[in-house]
């Protein structure tokens, strides 16, 4: 069995999480400059068998494109181009960021390390990934 590996893809930075091979849990992964996840995740799928790439969608309130999907597509176009045999999803990335930064002030981190852009970023992915699994996936 192979596993789901998320990607929160930014401008700057990219967040990645990744299931178990069971795919039961979700955990952060990594978070990279947005330049070197390719090469990262062709590095992660020779040592590991991926099943599906889960590719955050974001969208505004009203369920329209948001402003970041015009560098994201061109991502998910090259990351289909790489994978030609590993299925590629989209997933709504409504509210991760704010449910991140929630969950990890819950967790009782100190105030520098809440606002760490970099561990934010792998937590939304977290995210992503456990209610993309949620709805059945």
């Amino acid at each position: 069995m192979g596993r789901i590996v998320a990607i929160d893809y930014g401008q700057k930075r990219t967040g990645l999480a990744v299931t178990d091979e069971l795919k039961i849990f979700a955990t952060g992964l990594t978070t990279l400059n947005s330049m070197d996840v390719l090469d990262f995740l062709k590095d992660y799928a020779k040592k590991n068998v991926v099943d599906c790439f889960v590719v955050g969608k974001p969208k505004q309130m009203n369920y329209t494109d948001s402003e970041s999907t015009v560098f994201i597509e061109p991502f998910v176009k090259a990351l289909r181009a790489t994978f030609p045999g590993i299925r590629v999803e989209r997933a709504d990335e409504r509210f991760t960021s704010l449910l991140a930064t929630r969950t990890i002030r819950e967790a009782g981190l100190k105030k520098k390390d809440r606002q760490d852009k970099a561990l934010v970023d792998m937590v939304s992915a977290t995210i992503m990934l456990q209610s993309y699994m949620e709805i059945g996936n």
